[in-house]
């Protein structure tokens, strides 16, 4: 038995540029046949209205979740709701994925934004966490040192072709993991990426064994 994960989706509830509600990106998911999905909400500067004033857990930090909770909601034996992040600090346009976040974790946690990707690669270390560069060659970002990430999105649902192409050959001279997402924010994203696995997801630590172990098929759909 086959099953597909949704690695790269933003839900309207808490990512400024999403435009689906968690209820009905989960319907949208489950109709194309996938079995889960992780939510990976900004975590940037345009998440919250007065940026250097924040993460407290007591207000923001509830907020940032807040998206990932409702969609847990419609978990079931079937599809399985994991908790990710698009991490962007502070002056950059770049952005990189984090995989195997845990909430408890995060509620305690300072202003990530502020920290920069070696600091950032440290901190997720400590927690077995990964890091991915999300679309490394969307016009404005850059490629970041490769030493501070474990895995590069080879394909992401919103990057035109050549850019996708180049990702792959970047993680292939460089060795680092690959992942597909489609970025979903709007219906028309839907199902553009994510990975086909033989082994079922239900948990963070299902999900950062079958990445590490790159034993799954990438989902790359351009229609």
């Amino acid at each position: 038995m086959k099953f597909k994960y949704e690695m790269h989706c933003h839900t309207g509830m808490v990512s400024r540029c999403g435009r689906v509600e968690p209820k009905k990106i989960a319907k949208l998911y489950k109709e194309q046949g996938y079995s889960g999905i992780v939510v990976t909400d900004h975590y940037s500067p345009m998440t919250w209205k007065k940026p250097h004033h924040i993460p407290r857990p007591q207000k923001e930090i509830q907020f940032y979740l807040s998206g990932y909770r409702e969609m847990k909601k419609y978990e079931d034996e079937n599809f399985t709701v994991l908790l990710g992040m698009e991490l962007r600090h502070y002056g950059t346009a770049n952005d990189y994925l984090i995989y195997g976040v845990d909430e408890q974790w995060l509620e305690k946690q300072g202003n990530l934004m502020k920290l920069f990707e070696r600091d950032v690669y440290r901190l997720m270390h400590k927690q077995g966490y990964l890091v991915y560069q999300a679309h490394p060659f969307r016009p404005g970002m850059r490629r970041c040192n490769p030493k501070y990430i474990d895995g590069i999105e080879v394909f992401n649902g919103k990057t035109d072709r050549q850019s996708n192409e180049e990702a792959y050959h970047w993680a292939q001279e460089t060795g680092k993991l690959m992942v597909s997402g489609s970025d979903f924010h709007v219906v028309k994203n839907l199902a553009k990426g994510g990975i086909i696995t033989d082994t079922q997801i239900k948990s963070n630590s299902d999900l950062l064994n079958v990445l590490r172990s790159q034993e799954f098929e990438m989902i790359q759909n351009y229609d």
